[in-house]
């Protein structure tokens, strides 16, 4: 069976050869480089497609050549296009090593009745590791000391001054119950804090519900009752979860996380009510508009932890991607068990 994969600057080329030389099956017909040399310009690559489609960004020729007598084809952020499907006659499946799948024209696929299998649980643990980490540090004023103390002083008094509280016996609400959700109650088993959930994929005899000890339950009431909301979903119509209504329900000593994606959050009115105190704090990772725009009011508040959207940014995340992706495929091939994770 003969694989091409595409490379860029987070999916090293080392990455796919130190996976495929365990499938003696496997063939590589090549594997060329795709976007920019740097991590910025490859943010910015990744920015245009997540935002415009495979389509948004010009491919190499030698994507076109090294695909051409593939079985397989490999990617991360590589658009598959009509014009890569047109090159590889004999391609049965594409596999990409990412959660979204915005560089995949997935009606050309489909019409050519191949299977797109993908990788959304390829940075939940890096991602769920930084929601604890950002649980902590902006309750804890972790990021605020360390400032202060870069800047020469010694800081007594904080914004939470009166409400510096401790993980155990707080309740921490998880708004989604995916990939990332489920690490996350996993990881803060050891804290012995009560954990609520809200889910509406999620059935309460799902096995981790009562593996991780967590309360299913409505997003007012998760809202009203959670010590630290931590948002987790994953939607594909943009639409606002948390917003003006929904952050009036939530207790003015409580924190609001955000390790998932920004348009699910009315920040305009995030900023406000951080600004007037009637929540106690926040800790952001992604923004409406990156890199954080000169404008942003969170930078001037003094109640928030922000980190530049560095949820997935481990090497884990990519080198251990691709063999997820070809255990998947050839339990698929061999045994029938189809992947969790597959759009055919």
């Amino acid at each position: 069976m003969k694989i091409a994969a595409v490379s860029d600057h987070f999916m090293e080329e080392s990455f796919y050869r130190r996976c495929f030389s365990d499938y003696p099956e496997l063939e590589v017909t090549g594997i060329p480089y795709f976007g920019a040399r740097t991590r910025r310009g490859m943010r910015a690559i990744a920015d245009k497609i997540e935002k415009g489609g495979p389509y948004a960004v010009p491919l190499p020729d030698d994507i076109y050549e090294a695909v051409a007598g593939a079985d397989l084809l490999m990617v991360h952020l590589c658009p598959v296009t009509r014009q890569v499907l047109d090159a590889a006659p004999r391609l049965k499946y594409v596999l990409t090593n990412r959660g979204g799948l915005e560089n995949i024209d997935l009606a050309a696929v489909k019409e050519r009745n191949i299977p797109v299998l993908y990788n959304p649980a390829h940075n939940s643990n890096a991602v769920a590791e930084l929601t604890i980490c950002l649980m902590i540090a902006e309750t804890r004023n972790v990021a605020r000391s360390h400032h202060a103390l870069k800047n020469g002083i010694w800081r007594e008094e904080y914004p939470n001054f009166d409400r510096v509280f401790e993980l155990r016996n707080k309740t921490v609400g998880l708004v989604g119950f995916g990939n990332i959700g489920r690490r996350v109650a996993e990881k803060l088993q050891p804290f012995h804090v009560r954990i609520m959930a809200t889910d509406p994929n999620v059935s309460p005899d799902d096995e981790d519900i009562a593996r991780f000890h967590v309360e299913l339950t409505d997003l007012h009431n998760l809202l009203k009752e959670s010590d630290i909301v931590s948002l987790h979903a994953r939607t594909d119509d943009r639409n606002v979860i948390i917003g003006r209504e929904e952050f009036d329900l939530m207790k003015p000593t409580a924190t609001f996380i955000n390790t998932a994606r920004a348009y699910m959050v009315d920040y305009d009115y995030l900023a406000k009510i951080l600004k007037e105190n009637r929540i106690s704090g926040a800790a952001l990772e992604v923004f409406p508009e990156e890199p954080l725009p000169a404008d942003s009011p969170f930078p001037a508040l003094d109640n928030v932890t922000l980190t530049n959207h560095r949820g997935g940014d481990t090497v884990n995340c990519y080198s251990d991607s691709p063999k997820d992706l070809l255990d998947a495929l050839f339990a698929y091939i061999r045994e029938g068990r189809r992947p969790k994770f597959i759009k055919d």
